[in-house]
């Protein structure tokens, strides 16, 4: 079946992913929600989606793994015969003082965070070149471009994106294909629940608008960076921070 927007979103099955893939349905995409561990997790953000009258389908693939990257764009592009939207969201934290940290605590973070990224982009960008269209966001962080103590591998890897970013968008302009990031501040998530209220309080300080945002104030930013609407910006970072980084 042949559907006229396939958006990918990669980590999509909890979180600022799943805020992300619903908002591309309720826009009309036919979104298919990655996940890496829980299959239950994507499989309900799918049904939200279909019951809200939404089109969308859950995939499991491994970003942080090249061949697996592979396989899971050839098996998109095979079935659903394109790909307009690839929303690379997928990430994690292992957090630790860099004099602490270890090296595989740096690794799998620049692994998924990062380098998760590139494979997706790798493998996705010949169909949109084919297409000669198509957008590309990539979920970044207000930390890679401040910084933050104990997050250094997180703080790299989300400065990567931003470089990544970029560079992207300069070589695939002349195609047609939109390639930007959004940069997340403080939002409400699994992540934050977890911070105790003195923690909360001292970093809600640090933000003008005084509150945590949203998924979905995220996935606005993204769904206007993946619309119609947008077709003369690229190579940028959008921030979504509530003020966070003037």
């Amino acid at each position: 079946m042949e559907y006229n927007k396939v958006a990918v979103v990669t980590g999509a099955s909890r979180g600022i992913g799943a805020a992300i893939a619903k908002r591309l349905a309720k826009d009309g995409a036919f979104v298919i929600i990655n996940y890496n561990g829980s299959f239950e997790s994507g499989k309900k953000v799918e049904e939200e989606i279909k019951s809200e009258g939404g089109n969308a389908v859950t995939m499991k693939c491994n970003v942080a793994d090249f061949n697996q990257c592979e396989a899971f764009i050839k098996e998109i592009l095979e079935t659903y015969k394109r790909i307009d939207i690839l929303v690379n969201n997928a990430g994690i934290t292992k957090d630790n003082l860099l004099m602490k940290m270890s090296e595989e605590e740096f690794d799998q973070v620049i692994n998924i965070n990062l380098k998760g990224a590139f494979n997706t982009i790798r493998f996705a960008i010949r169909q949109m070149m084919k297409q000669r269209s198509g957008k590309i966001i990539n979920i970044s962080s207000v930390v890679g471009e401040t910084g933050n103590a104990g997050q250094a591998n997180y703080a790299a890897s989300k400065a990567g994106i931003i470089g990544l970013t970029k560079a992207t968008a300069r070589e695939v302009a002349s195609r047609g294909i939109l390639v930007n990031a959004v940069a997340p501040g403080f939002i409400a998530s699994d992540m934050t629940e977890v911070l105790s209220d003195k923690v909360k309080e001292a970093t809600l300080g640090q933000v003008p608008l005084g509150r945590l945002g949203s998924g979905e104030d995220v996935a606005a930013a993204v769904a206007f960076l993946a619309s119609e609407d947008n077709k003369y910006i690229t190579g940028q970072v959008i921030n979504v921070d509530g003020g966070m980084v003037i």
